[in-house]
C-alpha cells in the first residue's frame, strides 16, 4: 500500500479515516437523525418513541423485522399511498431484492437522498484501488455492465435493480471525467436492454482497445465468465466487423449505432490476431493473450461467487481478483480496504455513516450487539436500519468479523441465510426447492411413480451454469423422457421470478437438469455420510450437495439425465 495517487485520493482516505476512528459515535448520530427525520411516520409512531432517539429507547421499543412484516405498508406505498408510512421523505423508487417465499421479488423502499450515499462510497473504491495498483490513470477499464428490465408499480413509481438505478442516474451519464476511470464501453452500450446487443457493443470497444485496457470486470464473476462464453460464441462475426469497420446489422439500437460510428474503423490486423487467438483450441489465458495489459480483474468472488474462482484463474492465468465493495439492495455497507487481497482473505469494512448497524450472533438466544461491539471470529447475521425507512431490518446476509480498521469492524461475507443454490442473481432456499420439486412431482403420480429422495447441485462447469437436480424415483420405468422433461420445465416454472429473469431475459443460468439416480442411491450417500461420522440417528439427507465424493457417487448411479425443453414464463412485473 502506497500514499494517495492525488489530493482528490487524498480527501476519501481521509474520510475513510475518520469515520472508522470514531465509529461508535457516528452510528450513534445517523441513527438519532434518522428517528429525528422520521419520528411522525405512522410506523415509527406506532410504537410509542414520543421523540426519543437514543439507542436504549430504540432497542427497547422496535423490533428486529424481516420482509414479510413490513410487506403490507410497501405494498400500500407501491399502490400509491403518499402518507409518511415508512420514512418521512418521498420514496422515490424501489430497489428490487432477491424473491420472497412466495418467489417474487422484494421491494426496498429508497429515497433521493439515497443516490448521494452510494455515490459517496463509489467515491472511495478508486482511491483505495490506487494505492495498491499504480498507472490506473494510463489506461482503461473493460467493464460489462449491464441495465435489467424495469417495472412500475401501480402508483407508477419506478421498480428496478439497484446497479439499473444508478447507470441510469446522473451520478453515472454525467460523471465528470476521470482519468482513473475511463471506461471502454459507452454508456449508450450499457444503457441498452437488449442483453445481446449491449454485450456484442461492449466486447467489440473491449477488442479494439484491447492494448488499453489494464483492468476487467464485471459486478459477479459469473458475468465475467459469461462474456468470455460470449467471445467463444461470436468471435467470428466481431473479428468480421474489426476487419471491414462495419458494425454487424444484428446491432438494431438507434443509440448504439450512433456512438459506434465514432469507434468502427478497418483494422484487419487487429481481426486476423484476433482471429488466430479464438480460434485455437486452447482457451486458457484468453484474457491476458487479448488484453495482455491487464493488471486485475475487479469481480465479486465471494459467497456463492467463490465457486467460479477456478475458471476464472484458467482464463485469466490466475491474474488477482479484486473485490471492491460489500453492497445489496438494501443498504451500501463499506469498501475493502485491502481489494488486492487472496478472495480467501477478503474482508469488507463498514462505512458507519452508511446506515444504523446491528448484529445478530449466529447462535440461539442471541440479543443484537451494535457495529463497533462484534467479537473477531464470531458469526453474525446484519440487521439494518435507513434513512429511506428499514427499521432492524434483517438482510439475511452471514458475516465473519475478521478484524478492525480503527474503531470500524471488518467482515468477511460468509453466505445468504438459507440459500442452497445460486448460480448468478438467482438465490433458491430450501423452501422453494422443495416446492418446486412437489409442483413437478404432480406430473408423475398418472404414472403411479414419485419421487423418493432429492438433492441438488449448482453446476458451474457448463457456461451458462445451471441448476441439476438429483432424483430417486419409485417405479419409473414408466415415465417417459418428454415426461420428465417437462418436470424440469414444471421446476422452473414453479422457482423465483428472480430465477427466471435470469433463465429468460439474462441468460445467466442454462436449463435446470434432472438426474434419475438407481433405486438405493440415497441409501449409499447416507452410508457413506456415516462412514465418515455422521450420526445414523441424527442424519438428515443434504438438499444440496457440493463435497467431491458426494457427487461423484450420485453421478456414478445416473439412470438417464433430462433438461427442461423451452424457456419458463417470465414478463417485467411487479
Amino acid at each position: 500500500m502506497t500514499s494517495p495517487a492525488c489530493e482528490k485520493d487524498a480527501k476519501a482516505l481521509q474520510l475513510i479515516e475518520e469515520m472508522t476512528q470514531n465509529a461508535d459515535a457516528v452510528q450513534e448520530n445517523v441513527l438519532a437523525e434518522i428517528l429525528t427525520h422520521n419520528a411522525q411516520t405512522q410506523y415509527l409512531k406506532g410504537f410509542n418513541l414520543n421523540g426519543a432517539t437514543d439507542r436504549e429507547t430504540f432497542k427497547s421499543k422496535i423490533p428486529m423485522i424481516t420482509y414479510d412484516d413490513i410487506q403490507p405498508l410497501i405494498k400500500r406505498i407501491a399502490d400509491g399511498d403518499r402518507s409518511p408510512i415508512l420514512s418521512a421523505h418521498p420514496i422515490s423508487e424501489f430497489l428490487t431484492s432477491s424473491g420472497t417465499s412466495a418467489g417474487e421479488r422484494k421491494l426496498m423502499p429508497t429515497i433521493k437522498e439515497d443516490m448521494n450515499r452510494r455515490q459517496l462510497l463509489y467515491s472511495l473504491l478508486t482511491p483505495v484501488m490506487n494505492t495498491y495498483v499504480k498507472g490506473l490513470d494510463k489506461g482503461k477499464a473493460l467493464y460489462f455492465y449491464f441495465i435489467k428490465a424495469e417495472t412500475k408499480t401501480k402508483s407508477g413509481l419506478l421498480a428496478r435493480t439497484v446497479l439499473t438505478s444508478y447507470y441510469k442516474s446522473q451520478h453515472f451519464t454525467a460523471r465528470p471525467y476521470d482519468p482513473y476511470n475511463v471506461y471502454t464501453s459507452p454508456n449508450e452500450a450499457i444503457l441498452c436492454e437488449d442483453s445481446f446487443q449491449s454485450m456484442y457493443t461492449q466486447m467489440l470497444c473491449g477488442l479494439y482497445e484491447r492494448e488499453h485496457v489494464l483492468r476487467m470486470g464485471a459486478v459477479f464473476a459469473s458475468g465475467l465468465l459469461r462474456a468470455i462464453r460470449f467471445l467463444q460464441l461470436n468471435w467470428k462475426q466481431l473479428t468480421r466487423d474489426i476487419r471491414t469497420g462495419s458494425l454487424n446489422p444484428k446491432m438494431t439500437n438507434a443509440s448504439i449505432r450512433r456512438c459506434m460510428c465514432r469507434v468502427m474503423r478497418p483494422d484487419p490486423a487487429l481481426a486476423d490476431f484476433i482471429a488466430n487467438e479464438c480460434g485455437k483450441d486452447n482457451w486458457e489465458r484468453i484474457i491476458t493473450r487479448i488484453w495482455p495489459n491487464t493488471k486485475y480483474l475487479d469481480v465479486i468472488v465471494t459467497g456463492a461467487m467463490t465457486q467460479y474462482i477456478p475458471t476464472l484463474d484458467y482464463y485469466s492465468g490466475g491474474l488477482p481478483k479484486a473485490c471492491t465493495m460489500y453492497a445489496s439492495s438494501e443498504c451500501f455497507f463499506g469498501p475493502n480496504l485491502n481489494p488486492m487481497s487472496d478472495p480467501s482473505q477478503v474482508s469488507y469494512t463498514i462505512m458507519p455513516n452508511m446506515a444504523y448497524f446491528e448484529f445478530l450472533p449466529h447462535e440461539p438466544n442471541s440479543k443484537l450487539v451494535d457495529l463497533t461491539k462484534v467479537k473477531i471470529g464470531k458469526e453474525y447475521e446484519l440487521v439494518i436500519t435507513t434513512y429511506a425507512g428499514l427499521y432492524r431490518y434483517q438482510v439475511g446476509d452471514i458475516l465473519r468479523v475478521t478484524g478492525f480498521h480503527n474503531s470500524a469492524p471488518q467482515f468477511q461475507f460468509v453466505r445468504r441465510k438459507n440459500v442452497l443454490l445460486s448460480i448468478d442473481a438467482d438465490k433458491t432456499d430450501e423452501a422453494e426447492l422443495q416446492h418446486a420439486i412437489s409442483r413437478a412431482s404432480l406430473l408423475l403420480k398418472e404414472f403411479n411413480t414419485s419421487v423418493v429422495e432429492y438433492t441438488s447441485y449448482a453446476d458451474t462447469k457448463t457456461n451458462p451454469g445451471h441448476y441439476v437436480i438429483y432424483w430417486e424415483l419409485l417405479g419409473n420405468e414408466s415415465v417417459s423422457e418428454e415426461v420428465l422433461e417437462q418436470c424440469c420445465l414444471a421446476m422452473e416454472e414453479s422457482l423465483s421470478s428472480v430465477y427466471r429473469q435470469s433463465r429468460v431475459a439474462d441468460k445467466a443460468v442454462g436449463p435446470l437438469e434432472i438426474r434419475v439416480v438407481e433405486s438405493g442411491t440415497f441409501e449409499e450417500v447416507m452410508d457413506y455420510a456415516i462412514s465418515r461420522g455422521a450420526s445414523i440417528n441424527q442424519y438428515k439427507v443434504p438438499r444440496c450437495v457440493s463435497f467431491t465424493p458426494i457427487l461423484e457417487l450420485l453421478d456414478s448411479r445416473i439412470v438417464s439425465t433430462h433438461f427442461s425443453p423451452s424457456l419458463p414464463h417470465w414478463v417485467p412485473h411487479v
